[in-house]
């Protein structure tokens, strides 16, 4: 009930923020940092993460919050949160830039140590995806509604593979089985290429480069909801917030579950190393 509770206020305020980054996205009227990892922070994503911090204090205080554009809480303060609110306020803020209009706002809720109630709004399409644990995925369009589930790809078949429009395709290609056949489908944010995998339009997605967990709190619990999972370069489990940095591995978005994925897909020879 708690969560049930929380996810229609969650899914007003992603919408909220949404709203604010496509008039901002819209007018033009934006400036632009370059932060210390190299990627870019626009003045629409603080003011996403303004209106979402607002928001999730008034409807749980007592409940802290994590935010890409925040400053992070020390890791021995935080491990001992029951549940946190963890938050991308403009997740594809390179998407922004470049004016594709692929960007999502992303907000989780983390309960023991794994995502339990996820949010994607995408302003463009005015597309929402959200799942809470143990009741399913879905996407919703303006008033229609519709439950989602990941593709039942046959055995032979070409992976429907989603990328990114800014990463080489030969990178993806190399981690595939020599035999193995593919279709290539180009989206915008992490996010919804993750949900993408949720709502069956690709077999998977595999991330390599840096990403933070807050790219990955809210899809973890709709593409799960959903039939699927998320792991890392090497089959495990992402974590959340067991180190002093919230940095991801390699990781990728799998679709459905019965299918023999390290069959498919090649782990990394060499992973790459999270450090403190």
């Amino acid at each position: 009930m708690f969560l049930s509770k929380l996810l229609e206020p969650v899914k007003a305020t992603a919408q909220q923020a949404g709203e604010r980054l496509w008039q901002m996205y819209l007018s033009g009227d934006v400036q632009t940092e370059i932060k210390a990892d190299s990627s870019p922070v626009t003045s629409a994503d603080h003011a996403a993460n303004q209106i979402i911090i607002e928001q999730l204090t008034e409807l749980t205080p007592d409940i802290p919050v994590i935010s890409e554009e925040s400053h992070l809480v020390p890791l021995t303060q935080r491990q001992h949160w029951p549940r946190y609110w963890l938050i991308d306020p403009m997740d594809g803020t390179q998407e922004f830039v470049a004016r594709s209009g692929d960007f999502a706002v992303s907000i989780a809720l983390v309960e023991h140590g794994w995502p339990a109630l996820g949010v994607i709004y995408w302003p463009k399409e005015q597309i929402w995806y959200y799942a809470t644990r143990g009741r399913g995925a879905f996407k919703q369009q303006r008033n229609l509604i519709n439950h989602i589930q990941v593709r039942q790809h046959k055995q032979g078949d070409p992976l429907r593979i989603a990328v990114s429009r800014r990463q080489p395709q030969h990178l993806i290609s190399a981690l595939l089985a020599p035999t193995q056949q593919a279709e290539f489908i180009a989206l915008g944010s992490c996010s919804l290429k993750s949900c993408l995998v949720a709502e069956g339009g690709a077999d998977c997605y595999m991330r390599l480069g840096p990403t933070g967990e807050w790219d990955t709190g809210a899809v973890h619990i709709i593409v799960e909801e959903a039939g699927g999972r998320i792991l890392d370069s090497q089959f495990f489990p992402l974590s959340y917030n067991q180190r002093e940095t919230l940095a991801n591995p390699d990781f990728m978005v799998i679709g459905q579950s019965s299918v023999a994925w390290p069959d498919l897909i090649q782990p990394h020879p060499t992973p790459r190393q999270i450090t403190d």
